[in-house]
């Protein structure tokens, strides 16, 4: 009961409104007290389409079914790693979690997060709603103890570097920054890049002073984090699907109504639209800047196909018998047409 062919498409006409920001630790506040109160923690800010476009419309939701969630975002409860953590033990309701981060206790997540393994969001929201997907999920919660209710888009990672980068022999000598996670730093690997490790909130220090020649992320957070200011050129790679996965503690499932249940789980899922329409629109008004300043430069002309033969190539000779199975699951719904 995790996906679309459960609960339907997305409801024509759903807006987001009128959410009003009533200061910390609640990022949302409408009119009805719930007789059940949840936390969802994240690690975006207010206006990342995570919240904006995410939590605020199944904040809305829940409301209908007597039960108020109070959003905590930009990682007040904690990183990643902390958060997760603090899920298992009760002290969280729901999160969004990269499956990098989940990759610690569970190891074939993390391949969600590796380079080149989805062609894009069609393909990743194929693989998710698919059979395909079930065993992967169904052993990550028998391991862990926590329900993973979908999984939303944020977006394509990306080059942004001091000179272009349009085929695998571009990386030769150039230093990238990468976060440090087991998932992210195999990608690196397979694609042939020297990566330095550099904590997210020291990457514009770490450009501006050479440190690293490059860094890779989607486009919104590229600018969003100002890192188009030490950067010459954005080289459209695309090279892993930037997903998060909305994940709920059994504790907290198990305490709730039939009812509420169901509804929380309809409303993350329908709201995965409304989601990825908003993150699509910010990477476009991004690059529309971008190309009206004439900075960075845009490079659209990346040999993906190359990247992509090089990496899976070698994600199947070096992934754990677990990885590859994932791997191998979701190239399996891949669109061939």
């Amino acid at each position: 009961m995790k996906n679309q062919k459960s609960w339907g498409a997305f409801a024509a006409g759903t807006v987001l409104v009128g959410a009003t920001l009533v200061g910390m630790p609640s990022l949302y506040n409408f009119a009805t007290q719930g007789s059940e109160q949840l936390s969802f923690a994240n690690s975006y800010t207010l206006d990342h389409p995570h919240n904006a476009c995410g939590t605020a419309l199944v904040q809305q939701d829940m409301n209908d079914v007597d039960v108020q969630i109070d959003t905590y975002p930009s990682s007040q409860l904690g990183g990643d790693a902390d958060r997760f953590t603090s899920m298992m033990n009760g002290d969280i309701d729901i999160d969004l979690q990269g499956s990098s981060a989940l990759a610690s206790v569970h190891e074939p997540i993390g391949v969600l997060d590796m380079a080149y393994v989805f062609d894009g969001p069609d393909h990743l929201f194929r693989w998710f709603d698919s059979d395909e997907s079930d065993e992967v999920i169904g052993e990550f919660e028998e391991e862990t103890g926590v329900k993973v209710l979908d999984i939303w888009y944020q977006g394509d990672r990306t080059f942004s570097a001091n000179q272009p980068i349009r085929e695998p022999a571009d990386l030769d000598g150039l230093r990238i920054r990468y976060p440090g996670s087991p998932a992210h730093l195999m990608s690196a690997d397979a694609m042939g890049v020297e990566p330095v490790a550099v904590a997210v909130e020291e990457v514009y220090m770490a450009l501006q002073q050479g440190i690293a020649d490059g860094q890779e992320n989607p486009i919104a957070f590229t600018a969003q984090n100002s890192l188009d200011e030490v950067v010459d050129y954005v080289s459209l790679s695309r090279h892993a699907v930037g997903s998060q996965l909305v994940v709920v503690a059994d504790e907290t499932w198990e305490r709730l109504s039939a009812e509420q249940q169901e509804q929380l789980h309809i409303s993350v899922t329908q709201t995965r639209s409304e989601n990825r329409t908003c993150a699509e629109a910010e990477e476009e008004e991004v690059l529309t800047r971008w190309a009206e300043q004439g900075s960075p430069v845009v490079v659209d002309d990346v040999d993906r196909e190359a990247f992509r033969e090089q990496t899976l190539e070698y994600l199947e000779n070096n992934l754990s018998d677990g990885e590859l199975e994932t791997l191998e699951s979701i190239r399996s719904v891949a669109d061939e047409s």
